[in-house]
This record gives structure tokens, C-alpha cells and sequence, in this order.
């Protein structure tokens, strides 16, 4: 008998639940959610659960955007979502009667891009993904790498633009200046198609600002139909990647580093000038082997990857009992 396994990727206002049988995702649905509570977000997942769940359902896997204690599955501190010091894992796993993972989305997106169908296909990868803000995640060695606490693949607190003339400055708020997320993402976006438009009122996006406030998406569909300065400003971000991407190869030597998220839309006016800055500052003779590219599965990566969380957490207990047993 095949097994079913369920993925589900928590968003702010949606969630999004799919089935994984023999390598081959059923869904995702995208479920509206209201999270007012924590209890009510966990009621819409276990409801969620629920509509999908078969006689064949062998465990669950749930992406959120949180930094997460995997062990216990507890969430340790969250953005939009009410679910800080939540034992999301216990809870969920005894009102549903199945096993449960939970991790950090960034890092169940890492898992869907290094699997091919069933099989593992790449055994070191960093996932970046640039979206409201820059998240990460780490395959290393064919598992997935949470580090000491759970916490590891935050890529965009990485700081690639540091003001450090006089001695480190004041810390400040998440993201902090000079961080991959606080210059490269879609924020960081946001803010320079607003200060295009300012600066130049007649253009396509000066336009837009009239009737309301310029959105990176907005930029990225100007540069996408050739207009020069929104391509400029892509460049610029590009580049900004670029340098947290040499970062990530100079650390971990990777295979694969996947660029996902929605300000990945953007293709190769992003990925392109990324590529030309990460290999600029790469150390010679360090990422050789590494492959710059854009994420493969899009709106389905949460899913897919909590879905093979589940899958490659239950392999790892089977595998671990079988050497208890010997």
C-alpha cells in the first residue's frame, strides 16, 4: 500500500495544503485564513488536514515562517502570525493522531528543491528566498541543517553592507541595517521603485505613483516589458543578492544555490547580474561546482517540501531504529 503524505505551508493570510503520493504532489488548495488566535489558526489547519487525510496518511509536515525549534516543533519567535511559544508539533500531532513535523517554510522549500521526484538529488544546497523579506535554508550533506537550536538559514541577517568605518554601529531593529533582507528584498524593492517613480514623474511607474504607492511587482513588470530604469533597479538588487549568494558559496561550498520567492519573478534580470557578483566575490578555487538558479516548483515549493519533510523525517527515525536494532 502507498503512503500519503501532507504538506502544509502557513502563509499570513492563507494556507496552502497538498498530498504527496509516490513523489507525485495532488493540490496545493489554497485555504483564506483568519488568524486570530493561535487556537483558530490551528483549528484551520487541523481542518485542512482533515479534508485531505486518507486510511493511507502516514504523517504531516508544516512550513511556517518562523524560526522553529524542530526537536519539539515549538515556534520559538514569528512574524504575522500568532504562534510565538507554541507547541505547534505536540499539539497538532495529538489532535490529529499522526506524526507531525514543522519547520521554517524557507527550509522546507530547500527540501523540494533537492529532491527529484522520490529520490534526493542534490546533497548540499542553499535556498535563498527573496519575497516580502529574504529567507533561508540549508541541505547539507543530504539532511536538512537546522543547526544548534533549530535556527540555522537565516541568509537574509547575513550583513553584506555593514557601516564599519568608526567600529560597529548600534544595533537596531530586525532586519538590521546593512543585511541581505534590509537591501534585497521585496521591501527593499518597494522602496527603490518609490524612489524611481519620484524621480521620475512622466515615466511608467511615476504614472502609477499618482494613483497609488509603487509595489515591487510593479517594477519587475516594467523591467519584464523593457523599461530602463526599472531594469536598472533590478540590476541594482540583483547585485545586492549577488553578494549574500557569495556569502552562502565561500561558507558552504554548495552544489546548488536556488533563488525563490516572488521577487524571483523577475528571471534573469535578477538571477543574471546575481551570478556576475557572486562569482566576482567567491574565493578562487571555492564553488566550482555550484549552480546559480531559479527555484523550480514556485507556489508549490511550501507545500512539496513540508510534504518530503515528512517523508525524510520518517526515513530518518525507520533508519535510526533499524541501527538501534542491530
Amino acid at each position: 500500500m502507498s503512503r500519503q503524505l501532507i504538506g502544509i505551508d502557513v502563509g499570513g493570510t492563507k494556507l496552502s495544503v497538498g498530498s504527496l503520493h509516490d513523489g507525485k504532489l495532488d493540490g496545493p488548495q489554497v485555504i483564506p485564513t483568519a488568524v486570530a488566535s493561535a487556537q483558530a489558526l490551528m483549528d484551520e489547519i487541523a481542518g485542512a488536514v482533515e479534508a485531505v487525510r486518507s486510511g493511507e496518511t502516514a504523517a504531516i509536515g508544516i512550513g511556517v515562517p518562523s524560526v522553529v525549534e524542530f526537536a519539539t516543533g515549538r515556534v520559538k519567535s514569528t512574524v504575522n502570525l500568532e504562534l510565538a511559544d507554541v507547541l505547534l508539533r505536540t499539539v497538532l500531532q495529538e489532535r490529529l493522531e499522526l506524526p507531525v513535523f514543522v519547520d521554517n517554510d524557507a527550509t522546507c522549500a530547500a527540501l523540494a528543491e533537492a529532491y527529484d521526484g522520490t529520490d534526493m538529488a542534490v546533497q548540499n544546497l542553499v535556498m535563498i528566498t527573496v519575497g516580502t523579506g529574504v529567507g533561508g535554508g540549508l541541505v547539507l550533506g543530504g539532511r536538512v541543517y537546522r543547526g544548534a537550536t533549530g535556527a540555522a538559514g537565516e541568509i537574509g541577517h547575513t550583513l553584506i553592507g555593514a557601516a564599519l568605518e568608526h567600529g560597529a554601529p548600534p544595533a537596531g531593529s530586525f532586519p538590521q541595517a546593512g543585511s541581505l533582507e534590509s537591501l534585497a528584498s521585496g521591501r527593499a524593492l518597494d522602496e527603490l521603485g518609490a524612489r524611481l517613480a519620484r524621480e521620475d514623474p512622466g515615466s511608467a511607474l511615476g504614472r502609477e505613483a499618482e494613483e497609488h504607492p509603487v509595489q515591487g511587482a510593479e517594477v519587475v513588470a516594467a523591467a519584464q516589458q523593457g523599461d530602463e530604469n526599472a531594469r536598472a533597479v533590478i540590476r541594482l538588487l540583483g547585485e545586492r543578492l549577488g553578494i549574500g549568494i557569495a556569502n552562502a558559496i565561500n561558507v558552504f561550498d554548495p552544489e546548488l544555490v536556488v533563488i525563490g520567492g516572488g521577487v524571483a519573478t523577475a528571471g534573469e534580470l535578477l538571477l543574471e547580474p546575481a551570478r556576475q557578483i557572486a562569482r566576482r566575490f567567491v574565493l578562487p578555487g571555492v564553488g566550482e561546482r555550484t549552480e546559480i538558479r531559479l527555484a523550480r516548483h514556485g507556489p508549490n515549493a511550501g507545500v512539496l517540501g513540508a510534504a518530503l519533510l515528512a517523508r525524510h523525517e520518517l526515513e530518518a527515525q525507520a533508519s535510526q531504529a533499524a541501527r538501534v536494532g542491530t
